[in-house]
Order: C-alpha cells, then sequence, then structure tokens
C-alpha cells in the first residue's frame, strides 16, 4: 500500500476489533470449542486463530494477497529462527537444570496454552502486526511503532500478580521483552521465527523447571535470562558486523522515517 496513512488507519482499526472481539468473546468461544473437542490446549490455539481474524484481513486489505506472509515475515527461514533462538536460550536450560527441580506438574495443555500458543500468536499479532505494519508501512520510526505493542504486551501479564512491586515488576521485564524481540525481529530481516522460537523456548524453560509462578522470577532465573539476552543482542551484533550487513534500525527511522 502506497498510502501510509490509509496503511496505519487499517492498522488501528483492525487492532481495535481484534482488542474489542478477544475481550468479548475469547473464554465463550474456547469453552465452546472445549465442549467439542474436550482438549483444552487446541481449543485455545483455535481460539487464538479465530480472534487473530481482524488482523489478518488488515494484513490482507494493506498489500496484495500475494505479500500476506511476508507482511508477518512468515516467509522467512524456520530452521535459523529455531537454531538463534536455541543457541541463546541454551544458559537458561543449563543453569535452571542446575538451580531448580524439574517441574512434574507440566502438561500438554501447559505446553500448547503457554509455550505454543503464547509464543507463535503473541509474535504473529504484537510483533508481526501491530508492530511491524507500522514500521514498513508509514512514515513511523521505531519508537513510535514499537510502543504500543510492548505497552499492550506487558500489560497482558499483569494478570500474574496483584502485588504492587511484582505488577511493576512483570511489566517492566515485558514490556523491554517485546522491545527486544521487535528489535531482533527487524535486524533479521523481519524473519517472524526468530522471536517466535525466542519466546517460544524461553517459556518452555520457565514451565520445565519450577523456576516462577509470574514472569517476574528471582535472582537466579534473571541471572540466566539476562544472559540469553546479551547472546541475542551479541549474536546479532557479531553477525551484521562480520557480514558488513548495516543495522535496519538507525538514527534515520528511530523515531520518523526521513
Amino acid at each position: 500500500m502506497k498510502n501510509p496513512t490509509k496503511a496505519l488507519l487499517i492498522i488501528i482499526i483492525s487492532f481495535g476489533m481484534y482488542f474489542v472481539l478477544d475481550d468479548l468473546y475469547f473464554k465463550s468461544i474456547r469453552k465452546w470449542l472445549f465442549e467439542l473437542t474436550n482438549q483444552l490446549g487446541i481449543s485455545h490455539m483455535i481460539t487464538y486463530a479465530i480472534s487473530g481474524i481482524p488482523l489478518f484481513l488488515g494484513g490482507l486489505l494493506i498489500s496484495r494477497k500475494s505479500n500476506f506472509f511476508k507482511n508477518f515475515g512468515l516467509d522467512k527461514s524456520v530452521s535459523r529462527g529455531f537454531l538463534f533462538a536455541l543457541v541463546c536460550t541454551l544458559p537458561m536450560y543449563v543453569g535452571f537444570s542446575f538451580v531448580f527441580d524439574f517441574n512434574p506438574e507440566i502438561s500438554l495443555d501447559t505446553i500448547l496454552i503457554s509455550v505454543v500458543s503464547a509464543a507463535f500468536f503473541e509474535e504473529l499479532f504484537y510483533r508481526g502486526f501491530l508492530f511491524g505494519l507500522p514500521f514498513k508501512k508509514t512514515i513511523l520510526g521505531f519508537v513510535p511503532s514499537v510502543f504500543f505493542g510492548a505497552l499492550y504486551f506487558g500489560m497482558l501479564h499483569l494478570y500474574q500478580s496483584n502485588e504492587l512491586k511484582e505488577l511493576l515488576g512483570i511489566f517492566m521485564i515485558t514490556f523491554l521483552g517485546g522491545i527486544l524481540f521487535a528489535w531482533v525481529y527487524v535486524e533479521w530481516k523481519f524473519n517472524i521465527w526468530i522471536p517466535i522460537f525466542l519466546h517460544m523456548l524461553m517459556n518452555l524453560s520457565w514451565e520445565l523447571f519450577a523456576v516462577s509462578d509470574n514472569a517476574l522470577g528471582g535472582i537466579y532465573s534473571n541471572v540466566f535470562r539476562l544472559v540469553t539476552i546479551v547472546l541475542v543482542i551479541a549474536f546479532t551484533v557479531l553477525y551484521k558486523k562480520k557480514n558488513a550487513i548495516k543495522f535496519e534500525i538507525n538514527k534515520k527511522n528511530i523515531l520518523m522515517k526521513k
């Protein structure tokens, strides 16, 4: 779409429709599907896909059908995304295996809901659509494009606690995580599989071991998580410098595109 104002309007309306429909009907649709399938994890995934229909339609309106997967970053290398994420998250798995006990309560539903669905759909919706399309299709730079997606991503996790200090910590961790996932998505040529697998494997490590009941975690969990974050940034920077690839995010597009 050549008209950036029209593209931004479609993005706002599409996400607004998604937000309303998700808030009003997600639980009831999942309950109905669960009654049909008797499988909570599968019902959750299907409901996520249904709730994302306004976003999928918005993506189609913004560009031709042939560019639909490209718009969301789904046309890039899946194997590269997985291998990059696996290497970067290894410190969390190794560290957690020494510090924490294995979680005996982990189940298929937990993996499908908290690992697979959370990673795939949240990255597709908030990084691929809410951040990626404004950044690629409008004059908005990185900061204004990433802000609302990261803000909403942080707010999504506030159900995890009722204590003010924990709520602030959970919000900051997930808000900054949203910015990191958006940054790595852009710098790896809009490969959405990079943040999807990072998100997925980080969540899996959290569920596989008895780390914490919320995203904030404790001292040990955050030490190993910090190592993973450092590796994500370091490997990205080293790859670009070694191959003489320019950084996608720079002073020309940090606020508004020139």
